[in-house]
């Protein structure tokens, strides 16, 4: 017996308890769309897929080799587009997860058109975009058992036994395309209580690991722009609070929270740090800020003056009425950022850095290491950076550091296509080929993910084919560019009909009505000449 089988036998009871009025019940079939609907609610696979990245985070713990990865996608059709890939080409989905950026929301996804990554666009299209990428993902799923399900109607018209047996094996073992999303909530659109309730929608959508970071709400930027501003560590833990809460009200009780900070290259803040006693968070807050010393005769009318060790101390405030840090200072209020969130409910940390360094987030993580032993990071791989000329100077200075010959280079001009057959850009290629592995195994980044990938790809794609086919090559820039690629190298949108749910939909016109069903998979049907 198999689960598949169990699933049809239980069925085959059920209808005989209802005798001649479910004769048109082909319990197969039903067991089939049992299959191909294995998730029924958003919680199941938020609570599902919470289980594999607890289980992901204890196996980097026991060995750092076993990071995990995702791309950014900003659509479900790419999302599912990834996943199928990802089977066809590596034959698991094992510790490879979807990552949601709100940067791609905003730009992509709001109903004003694009807009920067400031928190202004709708939070709902948060939440609606993990419920489209998991109906997505649930689609890939019943695409490929439906391809399964034919193949085992074909052996057993065949009289193939063993064909039969083979590929029912396959159906009770089918891995699901659905994995982790680690969804950005920016800075929390608002209040905790704002938090909390867009926090609960993306939960109940299917959401198992939320990234909330520590910038002020209605000041929120790009975490590779000028101008962020931080919050003082209660406001931030007050939004943790918020998240955890969310989770254990939904019954998701070993959810995740990703901690972000942008200390590292935020210089500002909305507003001082309450402290209630000499070296508590609020103070050592309030200790990294930009101050004079002041006389008290020489006070003015609506001054802010903070008082430490005697002595009275005045921020400097700026005309936008913010508060500035004192330069220098960023790594260290990283390391308290980190150390204080989890602390107070964090699982995962992400420190949002100027350039892909290791031996940079490695000297954040073994400080915070020091204190939290099993501490890990989400690291953002981001498109923001300029990976060609940071790597390339990042082996210029090595080669330098060791005494050897540069004069052939010039630092400030490396990425100069003119380099990139030497053996300094071949020593560059090899530090990116292995950043993750090497980050994973030195600087604690248990997750690794690109941002923005397929937006970048998307434009790249589209310029490819606008570029021909407007151009002189016409039709055959499609053809010779996509198309006969899509044959070719097994690309499953080729046969675009299948993809989008035509020959499911025939199978179910034929459950409901026999060999009445008017199907769409017939002999005149274009897509056969891709078969």
């Amino acid at each position: 017996m198999t689960l598949y089988q169990d699933d049809i036998d239980a069925i085959r009871a059920l209808k005989e308890q209802h005798g001649s009025a479910w004769d048109a019940v082909d319990p197969e079939s039903v067991a089939r769309m049992r299959a191909q609907n294995r998730f029924r609610t958003g919680l199941e696979i938020a609570q599902y897929t919470a289980d594999i990245m607890r289980r992901d985070m204890a196996e980097y713990d026991d060995d750092s080799s076993l990071y995990t990865q995702s791309l950014g996608v900003w659509h479900g059709f790419i999302g599912q587009q990834k996943l199928i890939s990802i089977k066809k080409h590596l034959k698991s989905t094992n510790k490879r997860y979807l990552y949601l950026s709100g940067w791609m929301v905003a730009a992509l996804r709001s109903e004003f058109g694009p807009l920067p990554d400031q928190s202004m666009h709708e939070k709902t299209a948060v939440p609606a975009l993990i419920e489209e990428l998991y109906t997505f993902l649930r689609q890939a799923d019943a695409r490929e058992l439906d391809l399964l399900f034919t193949q085992l109607d074909d052996a057993r018209a065949a009289g193939d036994e063993t064909a039969a047996e083979f590929i029912q094996s396959q159906i009770d073992n089918h891995e699901t395309h659905v994995v982790p999303i680690i969804a950005d909530i920016d800075a929390g659109f608002g209040n905790p209580e704002a938090t909390y309730l867009l926090a609960k929608k993306m939960i109940e959508a299917g959401a198992c690991a939320i990234q909330i970071e520590n910038q002020v709400s209605d000041e929120k930027q790009c975490g590779h722009q000028d101008g962020k501003v931080t919050v003082p560590h209660e406001d931030f833990i007050a939004k943790l609070n918020a998240v955890r809460y969310a989770f254990l009200e939904l019954g998701i009780d070993n959810g995740i929270i990703v901690a972000r900070t942008d200390s590292l290259g935020a210089g500002l803040t909305q507003k001082l740090a309450v402290s209630r006693e000499p070296g508590d968070l609020g103070d050592q807050y309030n200790g990294f800020l930009d101050v004079e010393e002041i006389a008290e005769d020489s006070l003015r009318d609506g001054d802010v003056i903070i008082r430490r060790e005697g002595r009275l101390l005045r921020p400097k405030r700026l005309a936008s009425n913010l508060y500035q840090f004192r330069p220098g200072t960023g790594e260290d209020r990283v390391v308290l950022d980190c150390i204080t969130a989890l602390r107070n409910g964090a699982d995962l940390l992400w420190i949002e850095t100027e350039k892909p360094h290791v031996e940079q987030i490695a000297g954040m993580m073994d400080r915070i290491r020091d204190a939290i032993p099993n501490a890990k990071l989400v690291y953002n791989n981001s498109p923001s950076f300029n990976w060609t000329l940071n790597f390339r100077q990042q082996a210029y200075d090595e080669l330098a550091e060791r005494g050897e010959d540069v004069s052939a280079y010039d630092r400030g001009d490396l990425m100069s296509p003119e380099y990139d057959d030497t053996e300094l850009a071949r020593r560059a290629d090899e530090k990116i080929r292995s950043f993750q592995r090497d980050g994973s195994a030195r600087a604690g980044i248990f997750h690794h993910l690109i941002t923005l990938p397929t937006y970048h790809t998307a434009a790249l794609s589209t310029d490819d084919l606008a570029k021909g086919y407007f151009g002189d090559e016409g039709m055959l820039a499609y053809v010779r560019g996509v198309q006969r690629r899509e044959i070719r190298e097994g690309i499953a949108t080729v046969k675009h009909q299948n993809m989008a749910g035509s020959d499911i939909g025939d199978n179910h016109k034929e459950y409901f009505a026999g060999d009445a069903a008017l199907k769409a998979g017939g002999q005149h049907n274009t897509m056969n000449q891709f078969s």
